[in-house]
């Protein structure tokens, strides 16, 4: 698939605020979309290991066909991390090892799902935000912990599944905290770009199997992640 190149994919870090907030102006929350009118998902995950004392990224796409959840395609990439964690700057680790995946794929998925996290981020850029306007497609992130934005804490949901709390930052929701099955820790969702939290919500649910509480797609691409860094 083609690559949008919205910046240098290796900048500075003392460009990396300023990369952000620019990409935060054009980001768009506010279009519904339905699990009908989607022909594809991709779930898109980076797990992190150590080869001759480098630390490593190793990444994986699976791309889902709907509504039958057959896999059709995969694509991986690994290599070195070269920018130190740093809080709220997750995305400049990643994103050349999401991009080298991405375009290695034939097929266009209509959606990506990332593990990590959407607006719901102190300057509204998650991984799913910041890689939207590379891929050029609707994404959603969804995150297995919270990633606490300024001093706003969540509500637990209600423990039956569907149950959700929004996360409201200076009045404006930028997640949800999501029961994906009865009685399990919640996930954290919320729109990347290009969708809006109720679609990203209601997609989510959609997607989450019985035996897991995150959405197939992510778990397919978090398991596999984890066998590239064993392998």
């Amino acid at each position: 698939m083609e690559i949008h190149l919205v910046h240098p994919v290796h900048p500075r870090p003392d460009e990396f605020v300023g990369i952000q907030e620019m990409l935060r102006q054009q980001v768009r929350t506010n279009r519904p979309l339905t699990f009908s009118g989607l022909s594809t998902v991709a779930g898109v995950d980076i797990a992190y290991g150590e080869q001759e004392g480098m630390e490593t990224g190793f990444c994986h796409i699976a791309l889902f066909k709907l509504p039958s959840m057959e896999i059709i395609e995969r694509a991986e990439s690994q290599g070195p991390i070269t920018v130190p964690y740093m809080p709220g700057f997750l995305t400049f680790r990643e994103l050349p090892l999401i991009l080298d995946a991405a375009q290695k794929l034939q097929n266009v998925p209509d959606l990506f799902m990332f593990d990590g996290n959407g607006i719901l981020h102190p300057r509204r850029m998650g991984i799913a935000t910041h890689a939207s306007f590379f891929l050029g497609k609707p994404t959603i992130g969804i995150a297995k912990t919270y990633f606490k934005v300024g001093e706003t804490e969540y509500l637990q949901p209600a423990p039956e599944k569907g149950s959700f709390t929004d996360i409201i930052v200076g009045g404006e929701p930028i997640g949800r905290a999501v029961r994906t099955s009865a009685g399990v820790k919640p996930v954290f969702v919320s729109p990347g770009n290009q969708i809006d939290l109720s679609s990203a919500t209601d997609i989510a649910l959609q997607l989450t199997g019985p035996d897991s509480r995150i959405p197939v797609p992510v778990r397919e691409a978090d398991i596999q992640t984890r066998n590239m860094r064993r392998r």
